[in-house]
């Protein structure tokens, strides 16, 4: 058992539908009776990315009071879509049966990811949906990579040259070929029916390349009657390269957004068992 900023973590291997992966499991030191379970989805462009790099959102969550499994769906990469988003799925639904061990009987689940992540956890939440998968209680997106044209404002801002080309690399790796940029599980952003899908946070910062995908799809999901919560962050933060870069360590605005978490859990009453 291994420790970052306060909060345990345990690695193992998780098994799902599409084969063994592995995974983090976190706790803080103080935890409810039934604290919300999260399946938690790193970032890394569809292109690397890694447990080690999903530690700080991950460890962020569990200070806000969950029992986190962040999992490494990065061997799915090699695949263009439907596969890191089938995987996902996957073990969504096995966190479903095993709730009861790893978090309580009567914990909510949620998903939350961060950047490609994101675009994953926002996809699993529409499947939920459609698939009729009881018991997801939210849905947590920090820079989600929504739309794969990134012609928005907020992305021409963005600093040019290899950095800019980096989400390009990783649509194409993702979405294989052009026609599936259509579907909606693969490009959120497109989704034309989004009523029904569980509760969201959406967290972007000023200085965000998906600032303002992120904001699109959060007035788009509350005009489809879906409950959200939003916060740009004016500090400047690096995101979404941040994510990955501080592990071991807190950000400045780490603090901000484990309360955003923490606020978002009782709001969608996960504490309330």
């Amino acid at each position: 058992m291994l420790e970052a900023m306060g909060t345990e973590w345990t690695e193992e291997r998780f098994d799902a539908a599409a084969g063994s992966v592995p995974v983090r499991i976190y706790r803080d030191n103080v935890l409810t009776k039934s604290p919300p379970l999260v399946l938690h989805l790193h970032g890394g462009a569809f292109l690397n990315g890694s447990l080690a790099t999903g530690q700080l959102v991950s460890t962020l969550l569990a200070k806000a009071g969950a029992v986190v499994v962040s999992a490494d769906y990065s061997s799915a990469n090699e695949h263009p879509f439907p596969a890191a988003l089938q995987l996902s799925f996957d073990i969504m639904r096995s966190l479903c049966s095993r709730r009861a061990s790893l978090a309580h009987r009567q914990s909510s689940l949620f998903v939350a990811g961060e950047e490609a992540g994101g675009n994953l956890a926002a996809g699993v939440a529409l499947m939920a949906r459609d698939q009729h998968m009881g018991g997801l209680q939210g849905q947590i997106l920090l820079s989600p990579m929504l739309d794969p044209c990134m012609a928005t404002g907020s992305f021409r801002k963005a600093e040019a040259g290899a950095s800019g080309c980096r989400w390009a690399d990783g649509w194409n790796r993702y979405l294989g070929f052009a026609a599936k940029a259509c579907h909606p599980y693969a490009a959120p952003a497109y989704c034309m029916r989004l009523a029904g899908v569980a509760p969201a946070l959406v967290l972007t910062a000023e200085d965000d390349p998906m600032h303002d995908e992120s904001l699109k799809y959060a007035t788009r999901l509350r005009e489809a009657g879906v409950a959200v919560r939003e916060h740009v962050l004016t500090v400047r933060t690096g995101w979404p390269g941040a994510y990955g870069n501080s592990v071991g360590v807190q950000p400045d605005w780490g603090e901000t957004v484990c309360g955003h978490f923490a606020a978002f859990f009782h709001e969608t009453g996960a504490f309330s068992h």
